[in-house]
Order: structure tokens, then sequence, then C-alpha cells
């Protein structure tokens, strides 16, 4: 496994980083970054960014706002919160295997005699709080798994950039995000510095897994390439907001797998216009299954029949298609 040390507090960089080492360095080598994000909103890939931050308290605060490549929801990012990045060969050891990489986070806070487990589809909490929330990503034959690490993040921020849903408070028997949440350091018989806890992380790493950390320097060149795609892609009002266009029809409802939002205009029984929303898990861009679906009638049957070709968990982790039914008809 090969480390990138990554000083970045630019989040636009560091998401550019993310997808140019899964895509290109090294397609042989599993490869570890650590990094942190200033002040900033992650949203997504399927999320609706508008619905997802409190525009005005972005605004008003200088708040950088960014999508991410993986599925899941929308976090807060301080330089009180620890990331990390895994980037692995895809096979089916590792595909929405959220345990194998949490383990050594955990195991870590177990030296410092904090107690932390595994929670629900892809979160570690401590005394049933959450510390840390994971995603991944796939890529052909190559996987990107992240998390988030809460060490000391400002929680009256978090509370206020971000608009969670009342449904998604109320499946996990909380009452706020401020509630749901905590940080490692309260946690602390004795104080260590964010620092200090990337160097532990580091050590489990190695030791759990029994692998030699090498250190990959990035070149000029790779250097050139995350600036481009983080001018051309991640920089941008089009990837990070979107089109929004107005919908006549709105479904949503919670499942196991996550939340499913659908948007869509339907003209004399035909459905003209479609979106998917969600904090949902999938290996697919569910864009190609709107495809599928505009067009079609409006009617269970028609939806069913599109599914008969496709293998639905490719867009949708841990939910079916009598859920996606049942959303949209229901």
């Amino acid at each position: 496994m090969l480390f990138i040390r990554n000083d970045s507090k630019n989040p636009y960089y560091n998401l550019a980083l993310e997808e140019y080492a899964l895509k290109n360095l090294h397609l042989n080598d599993d490869f570890l970054i650590l990094w942190q994000n200033a002040h900033t909103v992650v949203v997504g890939r399927n999320q609706n960014t508008i619905e997802e931050v409190n525009s005005k308290y972005v605004k008003e605060n200088d708040v950088n706002v960014v999508r991410r490549m993986s599925g899941g929801g929308a976090v807060y990012h301080d330089l009180g919160n620890l990331n990390y990045t895994f980037i692995t060969r895809s096979d089916d050891n590792s595909k929405n295997n959220f345990v194998k990489f949490t383990k050594p986070v955990i195991d870590a806070l177990e030296t410092l005699d904090v107690h932390a487990e595994f929670s629900g589809r892809n979160d570690i909490t401590i005394d049933g709080k959450k510390i840390s929330g994971n995603a991944q990503y796939y890529y052909q034959d190559r996987m990107l798994h992240h998390g988030t690490i809460l060490f000391d993040v400002n929680s009256d921020i978090l509370k206020d950039v971000l608009n969670v849903k009342l449904d998604k408070i109320a499946s996990k028997g909380i009452k706020s995000v401020k509630s749901r949440v905590t940080n490692i350091c309260q946690h602390l018989k004795e104080k260590i510095t964010i620092e200090e806890l990337k160097n532990i992380l580091l050590k489990f790493i190695l030791e759990t897994n029994d692998i030699s950390i090498k250190e990959y320097i990035l070149s000029p060149s790779d250097i050139d390439n995350i600036n481009k795609l983080m001018e051309e892609k991640y920089s941008t009002w089009e990837w990070n907001y979107g089109e929004s266009p107005k919908f006549e029809l709105q479904k949503s409802k919670r499942y196991e797998g996550g939340s499913i939002d659908l948007r869509l205009n339907v003209k004399e029984g035909n459905i003209t216009a479609f979106k998917i929303y969600g904090d949902f898990f999938g290996r697919k861009d569910v864009s190609e299954l709107e495809k599928l679906i505009i067009n079609k009638n409006f009617e269970e049957d028609s939806i069913r029949n599109v599914f008969k070709d496709i293998d639905i968990t490719d867009y949708f982790y841990n939910i079916t298609i009598d859920n996606f039914i049942d959303c949209m008809f229901y």
C-alpha cells in the first residue's frame, strides 16, 4: 500500500486528488490518503445540493460546497475533522464492506481507551453517537472507500449549515442533528492532537493489515492534472449544484438502504422528465436509470419492465425493485 501525503485544506483540490488517484495512479497498487477540508459542506453524488445545505448560512459564512463522487448524505468538514481514503481493487470482499475499512479506525481508538463500534449501514459510533460516516465509489475494477472522523468539529456550525431531513433524524431515534453526533476528543482520557491521531491511524493500518506503507510522491505532472480536474469539475457550479428544475410530482421514502426522492413530470400518462435524488449507495450513475424511465408510461407494470434487463443493485444497494415501485406509486 502506498501512502499519499496531502497537506491541502482545499476541498476542491482534495476531491480532485481522490478521483485522479483512483483512475490514474499505479493501478496495481493500493493507496491511502489522509486529508482535511477547511469549512466545507460535502454533498453526496445523488443529492440535491440546494435542498441539503442552508444556502443563506453558506453565503454569509463563506462555507465551501463541493459534491463528491460517492453516494450517501451531506456532511460538514472543518479542521477538527480528519478524512481517510482507501483506494484498492474492487473485489467481492471489499464492495459494500464498510466493516473492513472502518476496522482500523475502531482499533486505533481502542488503544486510546475509546470504545467505538460499527453501526447502521455506514457509521462508526461511540455510545450511540456518530463519529464517522463512510461511502464508496467504484470505477472499472477499482474502488474508493472514504470516511470522516469527527475529532473536534464545531457542532454548532454543523447543525446550522445542513438541512437534515426530519425523517432521517427520526429513523435514528434522536431529536436533532446535534444530539446525533459526538467528537472523539470528548471521550479521550488523555488529550491528543489531530496530528497525533493521524499517526496512530497510520500505525494501525500498518499493524492490523500487516502491510508496509510507502509514500507515493505526487509528481509535477500529477499535480498539474489534479489542478486541471479541480478547475474543470470540482470547482464548478455545474458539478456542485447543477440544474434543479421544477417538477410537478415528488415521491420520497426511506428504506433500509437509504432515502429515495423521485421527481417527475407526467403529460398524458407519459413520464416526460425524471430525476432521482437520495442518500443511497450504488455502483452505477443513476442518470442511466433516469434515461430508461423517461418516456415510459406512468404505471407500475411499465416501470417494472424497465428493471427486467438491469440489476437494481447496480444503482441502489440494499433497496429492492419493490421498494422503488412503492416509493413511486404508493
